[in-house]
């Protein structure tokens, strides 16, 4: 393996390693703040609040369910997910591959939490003028941001390559 793979894949595990860790300090946070209180309801301005819901579906409390055969077998998808995600990082382009380890870390946080506590603690909700969006946290984010980034990346190497075909 060549030092550009080997710096790739490290600098890659270090986006991993700080996705996971913000996502884990900010429930974490949370958590004690449910601890010492006994609820999270916590009025920041009027675009967002805190406020702690579990989840047991996945993004966004999509498919969520009390059955626990269903609910295993969005973990284990969950988890095949995570392994292609992890090989795709793997032979991607460096920018690429970056961001596929930012949802990677996203999705690792909800992961340790649907394993850890049985569903996922979202708190972040986001309204206005009392249209609420969906509760979600910090992994959400991530694997939302790494997403985006990975769709602007394929628009801008789909124009890049056509504009040299229309040459």
């Amino acid at each position: 393996m060549g030092n550009e793979k080997l710096n790739k894949l490290l600098v890659g595990f270090i986006f991993l390693v700080v996705c996971f860790t913000l996502d884990r300090v900010s429930k974490i946070y949370i958590l004690n703040i449910l601890n010492n209180t006994g609820v999270v309801d916590i009025y920041i301005n009027k675009f967002i609040n805190l406020y702690l819901v579990w989840n047991t579906g996945v993004g966004f409390g999509l498919f969520s369910s009390e059955n626990e055969k269903i609910y295993l077998s969005f973990t284990i998808l969950i988890i095949c997910i995570n392994f292609f995600i992890i090989y795709m990082a793997y032979v991607e382009t460096k920018i690429k591959s970056y961001y596929l380890m930012i949802i990677l870390g996203g999705s690792l946080g909800n992961l340790f939490d649907r394993i850890y506590y049985k569903s996922v603690p979202d708190f972040i909700d986001i309204n206005f003028n009392g249209y609420h969006w969906f509760i979600f946290n910090v992994s959400d984010i991530l694997i939302t941001i790494g997403i985006i980034c990975l769709i602007f990346t394929e628009i801008i190497n789909y124009k890049t390559i056509k504009d040299k075909n229309e040459k």
